[in-house]
């Protein structure tokens, strides 16, 4: 739905209804659940996409396509082994993933995402390291420089991650120049990197971008690409894992 409202100005639930195959009802339900998550704007009967200049709060954002984050989060515990090390980054999707690797033993794990660190409280041997600096108190978490120097001490065996969006053409989006300096950072330390994004983060154009959707080696996500975006991942040697 965000990609076809990133595509068009302004739509109606009967437009979104045909162009989804799905009813009405569901259009509308779902349109008043992104209405008060702040990432669409509803008015005489028609709808169009939020521009935002920072993402919306981390509260609302946990209510935003939950069971699809539980099945990227179970396709990522099933690609992680037991005692493994880890990195991970900040968001609701990995705090998702994290609560589902609890169930993992003897993990390391390095994050920047204090809900990260909560999620893995009760994992049976789990070793946590925490970056510090200074905390976003809306995400509780530690971005820009002081990620890139945490980050940059560890090499792990995963690094697993979110971004703010995805363009039409596969360029990876943030919305400010320190989330994009933590995801770099996270992506680098790993020996392999796992981008997870819901589908309501495809088509959004944000205002920072760097790197492609391709340059990881794992993508799990509920969003469908477009056919010359899949053909660069497999150029690239990046595999989709579409949940």
């Amino acid at each position: 739905m965000i990609s076809l409202l990133s595509e068009n100005d302004m739509l109606s639930a009967m437009d979104l209804s045909f162009e989804l195959d799905v009813s009405v009802q569901t259009i509308r339900a779902d349109l008043r659940d992104l209405d008060e998550a702040g990432l669409v704007q509803r008015r005489n009967g028609t709808v169009r996409l939020r521009q935002q200049s920072e993402n919306i709060g981390y509260l609302p954002r946990e209510g935003i396509a939950r069971q699809e984050k539980q099945r990227i989060a179970l396709s990522v515990k099933n690609l992680i082994p037991d005692g493994a090390r880890l990195a991970l980054g900040t968001g609701t999707t990995v705090e998702t993933c994290a609560r589902f690797l609890a169930s993992h033993k003897d993990l390391f794990v390095a994050s920047n995402s204090i809900h990260a660190v909560c999620a893995l409280q009760h994992a049976q041997g789990v070793a946590v390291e925490l970056a510090g600096g200074a905390v976003r108190m809306r995400d509780l978490d530690m971005i820009g420089t002081p990620a890139l120097e945490f980050f940059s001490k560890f090499n792990v065996d995963y690094a697993v991650f979110s971004c703010g969006g995805l363009s039409e053409t596969g360029r990876v989006m943030d919305y400010n120049s320190d989330e994009v300096t933590a995801r770099t950072a996270i992506a680098n330390c790993g020996k392999n990197s796992i981008l997870v994004m819901d589908s309501t983060k495809n088509g959004l154009d944000l205002t920072c971008q760097t790197g492609n959707v391709w340059d990881f080696d794992v993508v799990v996500t509920g969003a469908t690409f477009s056919k010359p975006i899949l053909q660069s991942c497999a150029r690239h040697g990046c595999r989709v894992i579409q949940i």
